[in-house]
């Protein structure tokens, strides 16, 4: 039964996005060519989580594009899409396995970790050492902050399911 959005749900993205944009400016570790370790992941999963993968893909584009406003660095037009508004809706998929969270936190985080590297490896290929694939090269350097972020958010959220923000989340799609 598909069910639209109310305002509430509405406000919750908007709310989880202006959220996420905010803990991913408060760095735990920055890499030198891009991407940090951060907490902006768990705002989506959370919104995700309670609503399903539209609106956690939604929230997450949202999150893309607001970043991409605020801090881009952009070399082509494919690229755009892919290191900004594309990775982030990726983490939406989260919403997939509503009675299974933290297998739907690996697909999100495991979403936005192969279109990054598709970037990287496309698109930034030529910051690879000499000699280095830069399939490989992109792999390494990716998993370098998005798994840390994953863990982060698997720990938070798994403390968050204890708590009426998740409890149940399944429940209310």
């Amino acid at each position: 039964m598909k069910k639209d959005w109310d305002t509430r749900v509405m406000v919750e993205i908007a709310v989880a996005a202006a959220l996420a944009l905010i803990l991913g400016m408060l760095r735990i570790y920055r890499m030198p060519y891009g991407g940090s370790v951060t907490l902006e992941m768990v705002p989506l999963f959370v919104v995700s989580l309670r609503h399903g993968v539209a609106a956690g893909v939604w929230s997450g584009f949202v999150v893309g594009m607001l970043n991409l406003f605020l801090d881009p660095y952009v070399i082509h037009p494919i690229q755009l899409v892919m290191d900004y508004p594309l990775p982030f809706a990726a983490l939406g998929l989260a919403g997939m396995f509503p009675s299974k969270p933290m297998l739907g936190l690996i697909l999100g985080t495991a979403g936005r970790y192969v279109i990054h590297v598709l970037s990287g490896a496309i698109f930034f290929g030529t910051y690879a050492p000499e000699g280095m694939n830069p399939w490989v090269y992109s792999l390494g350097y990716n998993a370098s902050y998005i798994i840390p972020n994953g863990i982060i958010a698997i720990v938070v959220i798994g403390l968050l399911l204890q708590t009426p923000l998740l409890k149940g989340a399944n429940n209310k799609r």
